[in-house]
């Protein structure tokens, strides 16, 4: 080890110096296998849509145009189902988070009545599901077709994160709690007070795991939505790729339909609306990322009583 000013310098051996190179190969490796689909895709939406569809379009883009974007940002209806799938990703991500940490919570607070009860009852929950039909005629009978508390409602309780969030709460000192009580808090204000602050890792991992969930939904919207007014964007988008895969279909199977293949020869093909559709549907999801990815590196005691 050599020291030069304040800075301190490690020499390591040729075995350290293979095992850090192999290292980051390796790592590099799955970095570039998560990376590539993505990048594959994208470069794809903006090439031309014939090299695509035939396979010619891997690794750079060719003949470059935006026209894939421009005809899916054109469905009628678009942006007012944008705002559905912002608007059910915002609350139902905050009511679930918020349900979550408040019964996690209270799961470890030994005054409950009968908490070791209720904590199991909805534990179990997570081993046992009905099905689509039990739960179609569940949401039919609570009145929830055709209304926007579907989204909101059905996953605000969920078991995975009530345990997320009781095992991070009873990790912290149990003199937090007794400090707050002492000095009189009650249980809703040692919990906004005291145990929302010091969670926030665990707040900010069910918060993506729940965006993720509800962007990505549709299934709700297919089988209890029929106003055109709650359609969510992936349900609009889905049922687009459905229809471009059919008017593909008929194009490439009809054999009169040779000047109709020509006038459609530079629109978008079922492949480049698939990949385009795709984009479209994960860019949103994957900002969100960025702003909750300084809360998972702190520590759980930021703030808290140290010693």
């Amino acid at each position: 080890m050599s020291r030069k000013g304040k800075k301190l310098k490690y020499d390591t051996g040729i075995g350290d110096r293979i095992i850090s190179a192999v290292t980051y190969i390796v790592y590099s490796f799955f970095a570039f296998v998560c990376a590539y689909p993505f990048y594959y895709i994208f470069i794809n939406t903006i090439s031309s849509n014939d090299l695509s569809k035939r396979g010619k379009v891997l690794f750079w883009p060719r003949e470059i145009h935006f026209n894939n974007y421009t005809q899916v940002l054109q469905i009628p209806e678009l942006f007012d189902a944008l705002w559905v799938s912002v608007a059910r990703t915002v609350i139902g991500t905050a009511v679930t988070v918020v349900i979550a940490a408040f019964l996690g919570y209270m799961f470890t607070r030994e005054t409950l009545w009968m908490r070791k009860f209720w904590y199991r009852f909805v534990a179990i929950t997570m081993y046992f599901n009905a099905g689509i039909i039990p739960w179609f005629i569940t949401m039919k009978n609570l009145h929830l077709d055709n209304n926007f508390l579907v989204y909101i409602l059905p996953v605000a309780v969920s078991p995975f994160y009530i345990i997320l969030c009781k095992t991070f709460v009873e990790a912290l000192p149990k003199e937090l709690q007794d400090a707050a009580e002492i000095d009189g808090a009650g249980t809703l204000r040692i919990f906004f007070s005291i145990i929302l602050p010091v969670i926030k890792p665990i707040l900010a991992t069910v918060a993506i795991f729940a965006a993720v969930a509800q962007w990505n939904s549709f299934q709700d919207t297919l089988l209890l939505i029929t106003d055109k007014s709650l359609y969510t964007l992936q349900y609009i988008l889905y049922n687009y790729i459905n229809q471009a895969s059919s008017l593909a279909g008929l194009v490439n199977s009809t054999t009169s339909g040779t000047s109709l293949a020509a006038s459609l020869a530079h629109a978008a093909t079922a492949t480049s609306i698939r990949m385009t559709v795709t984009i479209v549907v994960v860019t949103p999801i994957i900002l969100v990322y960025p702003i909750f990815q300084r809360y998972f590196t702190k520590g759980i005691m930021i703030g808290a009583v140290k010693g």
